[in-house]
């Protein structure tokens, strides 16, 4: 998760945003459909079997088209199976 950070970091160029999505999103002044990706894809990273349809709803209702929310599920799911590939590895430890 580190290398994620840094490369937010980097590519938006505002450490004191990344410090603070590091350490709780919902504190920071986002759009509705930031907003919501961020939930969805939270609740995905941690509790998967309780994402339900009104989860994929509240991404439509805020703009996400179908192939957009399966873009959002797979590069979180992606990122969720790496991060836990480099931590079995003890990789960055």
């Amino acid at each position: 998760m580190e290398s994620h950070a840094e490369f937010l970091r980097l590519t938006c160029l505002d450490a004191e945003f990344t410090a603070a999505l590091r350490r709780d999103y919902t504190t920071l002044p986002l759009s509705p459909a930031d907003r919501a990706m961020l939930d969805y894809v939270a609740k995905l990273t941690r509790h998967a079997w309780r994402v339900t349809p009104e989860d994929l709803e509240r991404l439509r209702q805020v703009g996400f088209d179908e192939r957009a929310i399966l873009q959002i599920n797979l590069i979180a799911s992606w990122f969720n199976y790496i991060n836990r590939v480099a931590d079995g590895l003890g990789v960055g430890k």
